[in-house]
């Protein structure tokens, strides 16, 4: 396989992964700024922002952070190169350049979403702004589908190899955002403003159900960092998507007869992710273990690339 095919392959699963996410987060925000008795109201917003690794960005357009102002940054501004319209643009342009090497209904989910959005200059409200994202997760649904019905071969290794690093990346920046900035100054750990959000974080990764089902205990904010990091259970978990990251570069690495340093980089990693525990974690401090985790993770990307001579 070409290496300019490879980064087409790899970066649509990125870019793919990063706008359903996205579509995730704006819902889970519209969502939590709606709660009764106690709206999060601005915050909510800054926390997508930050989440979304866009606040500087943001900042510099110098509008006030209302709903509709960060709805439209993050779903339709062509100038935030991470929002939805970034990145469907992104991955249709990358879809378009390896058009042989998908399936008909992956190319199809792709241009649809893209179409979707196409002409769009605001998010509308609420109930406008929902209407949107889902139909742009439906899509996104509809090519992680079409991706797992096309041939195990070397195309679909690469896009889901970058899904699965972008994956990661997104978990972990969701974790360290709620444990270190989402509450809002008076309110108590184990509030009710504490307990909606950790709530509406489950629900933006779809974990509400898969909590109920590990642990008895009710909500606990170090039992939804077990489930994040540590659950291999919980495909968005930071240990599930590091085991996927290995099986797909081994998978590549024998076909290719490619490997090097992100193998060995990936397997570290997924190591230490197994001999993890929650407690240790914590005793380390969870805001830097998920920034060390996040600087590897990058670092992984990197090696990647390097790796497969990506352009």
């Amino acid at each position: 396989m070409l290496s300019r095919t490879a980064t087409s392959l790899y970066w649509i699963g990125r870019y793919v992964e990063r706008a359903e996410f996205t579509a995730r987060l704006i819902e889970a925000t519209v969502r939590l700024d709606a709660l009764s008795p106690r709206p999060a109201g601005q915050a909510a917003w800054e926390s997508a922002l930050l989440v979304a690794a866009a606040d500087h960005e943001f900042n510099a357009t110098g509008e006030p952070k209302t709903p509709a102002n960060v709805s439209r940054y993050l779903t339709l501004s062509q100038a935030n190169p991470s929002s939805i319209r970034s990145c469907l643009d992104a991955a249709r342009s990358n879809a378009r350049a390896v058009r042989t090497a998908l399936s008909r209904d992956a190319w199809e989910a792709i241009n649809r979403a893209w179409l979707g959005l196409r002409g769009r200059v605001n998010t509308g409200g609420s109930q406008a702004t929902l209407a949107l994202v889902e139909s742009i997760r439906a899509e996104a649904r509809g090519f992680e589908g079409a991706l797992h019905r096309m041939l195990r071969n070397e195309a679909y290794s690469f896009i889901s190899l970058g899904a699965a690093i972008e994956r990661a990346d997104n978990t972990a920046r969701l974790i360290d955002v709620k444990y270190h900035l989402l509450l809002p100054e008076g309110e108590k750990v184990g509030g009710l403003v504490d307990r909606d959000q950790w709530t509406t974080i489950l629900h933006t990764v779809s974990a509400n159900t898969a909590y109920r089902w590990l642990y008895r205990d009710g909500l606990k904010p170090w039992l939804v960092a077990d489930l994040l990091i540590l659950r291999p259970e919980l495909p968005r978990s930071l240990l599930a998507s590091s085991e996927e990251v290995v099986t797909h570069l081994g998978y590549i690495g024998k076909r290719t007869g490619l490997q090097g340093e992100a193998d060995r980089l990936a397997r570290q990693r997924h190591m230490m992710l197994g001999r993890a525990s929650i407690d240790g974690i914590f005793g380390r401090g969870l805001h830097e273990y998920l920034t060390s985790f996040i600087v590897e993770n990058a670092r992984l990307d990197r090696a990647i690339g390097k790796q497969f001579r990506f352009g």
